[in-house]
């Protein structure tokens, strides 16, 4: 007996490819069966980000009583790696090895990277929980050490990963091969959300550390299966005896490229608009709103699930050529109304209303990381993806790091002196240092809407009527 949903070849063949996402990506030489593997790098980097940003940002602060300055400085050191992501790209780009590869080493010692920080982590937990006879400050370095590990390898790998993808796919399939890896950190980020609400209800100490000794394995083993054959080697390229251009002679050529700096300038501002909140947004609905170590693991899902949904709109968008500048502005529009239904949940006592504001979140950030990645992605030229990779990701993870750690000093700082009852009895709340930066954030996005501006100008006077990033993706 043939069941209803059971059809033959035939007729998933008659399907047309604009109903599945992706289907015009592969081709003979790239099959979809190696994107995904590839792509596993991707679900790695989201899966840590997760678990930083989320998950233990929340425990530190509120189960563990770590002070939140402590905690965002520990978020945001990795971060300080970010810098050097443009030189990563240009080091893969430029490689010299005997074993013609270019890409593959760089992404393997990111995963090494990443493998050891949070090998370390739960050890350097130990130490922080105050359960030792170690000194205090061993366990502030060795815990800043494992998050620093765990921050260059994703960034290393992330940059590595992503240029490999470029080097690997047709110029023509090449914007939408880098769009399904940015789809697959997403989908890394919404899983990993979930796994580790589940794991972590009831939430112990105990079960927190074999979570993230969880999370080593399982990237180790899944950047392993990501990078097998998948680079050709090509010692003709990567020959120590071919001259290779100097950094900063590249770099000057790559800046010099339209309003490259103002579009920094608008992404760095943009990251931070949307990135002050991370280490605040969990601990906010935690103690303002009592949700508990589940409840607020999941809302990492629900931003995540978001940006996915901005991801399959600004597809259908850019299908129908609608520049990528435009798209960014309206992602900070959607930030306005995000971060308004956050700061009112507190007096409406409302947790539908923060749930709605942080998926609101997720949107606009996914909006305005397309958007930017598409635009980085116009300035690449001469075989310089790394480079142009690399400073998309240094500008947004800079600028974020510095957010994050701004975010949590100034949640501290407000809110002892508003409960201190320095900003007056009408201001004496524990919610007002949340409440601040959230604030701050809007203006933030009102400072990005700005620069972003004369951009707009500018590509509406460029006659370009080529297509390219996310522009080509299936609607």
């Amino acid at each position: 007996m043939k069941l209803p949903f059971m059809v033959n070849k035939k007729s998933w063949q008659a399907v047309s490819p604009k109903l599945l996402p992706f289907a015009d990506v592969v081709s003979e030489d790239l099959p979809l069966s190696r994107l995904l593997r590839l792509s596993l790098f991707q679900v790695t980097v989201g899966m840590a980000a997760t678990l930083l940003i989320g998950t233990l940002n929340r425990v530190l602060i509120l189960e563990m009583g770590v002070a939140a300055w402590l905690v965002a400085l520990m978020v945001a050191v990795p971060l300080v790696f970010a810098p050097f992501r443009a030189l990563v790209g240009f080091k893969s780009d430029q490689h010299r090895s005997v074993l013609g590869w270019r890409r593959v080493p760089y992404i393997w010692i990111g995963t090494l990277l990443q493998f050891g920080g949070l090998s370390i982590m739960p050890f350097a937990l130990i130490l922080l929980s105050g359960d030792t006879h170690w000194p205090v400050w061993f366990s502030y370095m060795a815990s800043i050490l494992a998050f620093l590990l765990v921050g260059a390898g994703m960034q290393t790998t992330q940059t590595a990963g992503l240029a490999l993808a470029t080097d690997i796919a047709s110029e023509e399939s090449r914007p939408r091969v880098v769009a399904l890896m940015y789809v697959m950190l997403l989908v890394g980020m919404v899983i990993s959300g979930i796994v580790f609400s589940f794991f972590l209800s009831p939430f112990t100490q105990i079960q927190l550390i074999q979570v993230i000794q969880g999370a080593a394995s399982v990237t180790l083993i899944f950047n392993i299966i990501a990078l097998w054959k998948q680079e050709a080697r090509r010692p003709q390229m990567t020959n120590p005896a071919v001259k290779t251009p100097d950094f900063k002679e590249s770099w000057r050529h790559f800046a010099s490229q339209g309003k490259i700096k103002r579009f920094l300038i608008t992404l760095g501002l943009g990251t931070a608009a949307f990135s002050m909140q991370d280490i605040i947004l969990e601990p906010y609905g935690g103690e303002i709103l009592h949700l508990s170590v589940s409840q607020t693991s999941l809302l990492t899902a629900l931003m995540s699930g978001g940006a996915i949904c901005a991801f399959a709109l600004a597809a259908r968008w850019l299908s129908k050529d609608m520049d990528p500048y435009r798209i960014a502005g309206l992602s900070l529009l959607v930030g306005l109304v995000a971060f308004s239904a956050v700061i009112f949940a507190e007096p409406m006592n409302s947790t539908l209303l923060f749930r709605f504001g942080a998926t609101c979140i997720g949107f606009g950030a996914g909006l305005f990381s397309v958007s930017t990645l598409v635009i980085a992605m116009q300035m690449e030229n001469a075989g310089m993806a790394g480079m142009a990779i690399g400073a998309w990701g240094a500008v947004n993870t800079t600028a974020s790091g510095i957010a994050i750690t701004m975010g949590g000093l100034i949640r501290d700082v407000v809110s002892d002196l508003a409960l201190k009852g320095y900003l007056g009895d009408a201001l004496e709340n524990p919610a007002i240092g949340y409440q601040f930066v959230y604030h701050i954030e809007i203006y933030l996005m009102f400072a990005t809407l700005i620069a972003l501006g004369p951009l707009v100008v500018y590509q509406r006077k460029r006659a370009s009527t080529t297509k390219f990033g996310l522009a080509d993706l299936p609607s």
